[in-house]
């Protein structure tokens, strides 16, 4: 499949430059694979299509209260501050990843004005890694900007509206965006219901966000991007797994965390942290997880392609044509996309 394949063309003006006024009053549409049919609702509605335990009353095969039902599984990563301004030459460094103590991996621009061996501000730059990305000294913890996305235009008013409200894992370059329509109040009132929720790990950086440059889709390679998984939820997940109930992924990053561990480990999770390249489009297939709640995503985006796959597993073409004909819609009724932008949910 080319890349081109995945474009789409989206009005400017559906590409939200700031939050909803409340997380939970964000749009929601639902897409059933099963049969093609698309919902629309807001995402405080969320737990009538979880399908939780007690929601549905007066059905025959309804758990008792407290029995789990669904298994939610969302990626706690935290934005660091990363993005920090340099003055001469007048640029940026934005870190991605740290390797090891003070040394990072990150990109700085302008490139062809940067020098390896120089200081520019808190950073030292130790060496040219290729496409502006360089190995970096810092002193000291990221002090810098919260990094918006390019297509965020507006400045940021509120610096806790770009984390989720389960973030505790410092690292990220990027918000896993799919999370950041939960409130606090939500996550209680679907744990009341029987919703278990768990967490993996898995810090945004060049990997998710770079754009696809080759021509055909097999061809882009991931950086690799760090993540951990640990015994807590590996014990939910494969307890879900045994005994049918759905595993609910809250973002691509999810996905890809539980995907990475699944084929490591013949279709089962344990206990695991390292880095991961896994790159999940047309026509591959899915060990764990059964829904998908995410985000609408830039037209031939490796985020896009993994819903394209996710649509229609295992086959080529059909996906990407489900998630075209949904983000049409999606652009009829004015869905607003990208990180601030409403959710889809993918059953």
């Amino acid at each position: 499949m080319d890349v081109d394949e995945l474009a789409y063309e989206l009005p400017p003006e559906l590409i939200a430059q700031h939050p909803a006024a409340r997380r939970d009053a964000s749009r929601l549409l639902v897409y059933e694979r099963a049969t093609g049919a698309v919902r629309h609702r807001t995402f405080a509605e969320l737990p009538h299509e979880l399908h939780a335990a007690g929601w549905v009353v007066g059905r025959a095969d309804d758990p008792r209260p407290g029995e789990q039902r669904e298994l939610v599984v969302v990626n706690d990563t935290k934005v660091v501050p990363a993005r920090i301004p340099i003055e001469s030459p007048r640029g940026e460094v934005l870190l991605l990843e740290r390797l090891d103590g003070d040394v990072w991996e990150g990109l700085a621009r302008p490139t062809r004005r940067l020098k390896a061996g120089r200081r520019y501000g808190p950073v030292e730059l130790l060496e040219h890694l290729g496409a502006g990305r360089w190995r970096l000294r810092l002193d000291g913890e990221p002090e810098g900007e919260t990094p918006l996305p390019p297509y965020i235009t507006e400045p940021l008013a509120d610096g806790s509206r770009y984390q989720t409200v389960y973030a505790r894992e410092p690292g990220s370059a990027a918000a896993p965006t799919a999370g950041l329509h939960f409130t606090p109040e939500m996550l209680e009132k679907l744990r009341a219901l029987g919703v278990k929720i768990c967490f993996v790990t898995l810090h945004i950086g060049a990997g998710t966000f770079l754009p696809v440059k080759t021509k055909t889709v097999a061809e882009h390679k991931m950086h690799a991007e760090r993540f951990a998984v640990g015994p807590e939820t590996v014990s939910a997940v494969n307890a879900a797994k045994k005994s049918g109930h759905r595993v609910i992924a809250v973002g691509t990053t999810a996905v890809r965390t539980l995907e990475t561990v699944a084929r490591e480990n013949a279709g089962k999770l344990n206990v695991y942290a390292g880095k991961t390249r896994i790159f999940l489009f047309p026509p591959a297939k899915f060990q764990i997880v059964d829904a998908l709640l995410t985000n609408f995503h830039l037209p031939a985006s490796t985020l896009l392609m993994l819903v394209s796959a996710f649509a229609a597993p295992g086959e080529i073409i059909r996906g990407r044509d489900l998630v075209l004909s949904v983000y049409a819609e999606a652009i009829r009724e004015r869905y607003r996309f990208f990180s601030y932008g409403d959710a889809m949910f993918v059953l």
